[in-house]
């Protein structure tokens, strides 16, 4: 069984970025896999290491920036990456497009992707993808285990957690909880530059945004520099507590 997991790149959640025009600018942004995505790949090395599976694809579809994170997985255990070179920003269900016709083209069995994308803030993936293929989807899983022909385990509803049994070849999304992704060692971050990473087009698949994007805005409030007198403790806090109530609209 082959499995495929996607990768994406995406701003450090401690990281600092600024607009510049219309755009998000990301110069000088450390750029991190997306968290739920990592929980993706880590959760493919467990299935191949329990003997579920015999290889594991990481993919990225994005620009040149986005091989680091592919490095990266190579570095965790991926066997091989590839990369959709693209400068082009794609929306969740294009998005789709590309890793459905990678899935059918490497005759993956499995597909992991993130529960919900960190850049566009969006949950569309996994079921658009779904979609393309025809194959059952299990959302914001917890527990994943293969058992012969069909994966079993547990995923968060509205209602709680439930346990879940679905045929392959299947999509599934992943989420924190799900495990705890390793930390690539030095040997293997060293081997990882001798695995493969093949490099394709986006006009390969024929893909194209969907969503325009127009305009971005960072939506700031300029700080009051009100300072607080600390020589009475007491007054200080009477003080704070007025403020927070009536200025800043945070207590009740």
């Amino acid at each position: 069984m082959k499995i495929l997991t996607l990768v994406r790149q995406v701003p450090d959640a401690e990281a600092r970025v600024k607009v510049s025009g219309t755009a998000v600018d990301l110069e000088g942004t450390t750029l991190v896999i997306d968290g739920m995505d990592e929980y993706g790949v880590e959760e493919a090395l467990r299935l191949r290491e329990a003997g579920s599976a015999a290889e594991v694809i990481a993919l990225a579809v994005g620009p040149k920036r986005s091989e680091d994170a592919l490095r990266t997985a190579l570095a965790m255990g991926a066997d091989r990456a590839i990369h959709v070179e693209t400068d082009t920003r794609l929306d969740a269900v294009a998005l789709s497009k590309v890793v459905a016709q990678v899935a059918q083209a490497e005759g993956a069995t499995l597909i992991l992707v993130g529960g919900q994308e960190a850049d566009w803030d969006s949950q569309a993936l996994g079921a658009a993808t779904a979609e393309r293929l025809n194959w059952p989807q299990l959302t914001w899983v917890n527990e994943l285990k293969v058992e012969g022909e069909s994966i079993v385990g547990r995923h968060d509803v509205d209602e709680g957690n439930e346990s879940f049994s679905a045929p392959l070849p299947a999509v599934v999304s992943t989420q924190q909880g799900l495990n705890e992704p390793r930390y690539p060692t030095l040997p293997n971050i060293m081997k990882a530059k001798k695995k493969e990473l093949r490099k394709d087009a986006l006009d390969t698949y024929g893909a194209a945004a969907s969503v325009q994007f127009v305009n971005a805005e960072i939506q700031a409030r300029a700080r009051k520099n009100q300072m607080i007198d600390g020589k009475d403790p007491a007054a200080a806090a009477t003080e704070l507590l007025n403020l927070l109530r009536n200025e800043a609209k945070v207590l009740a």
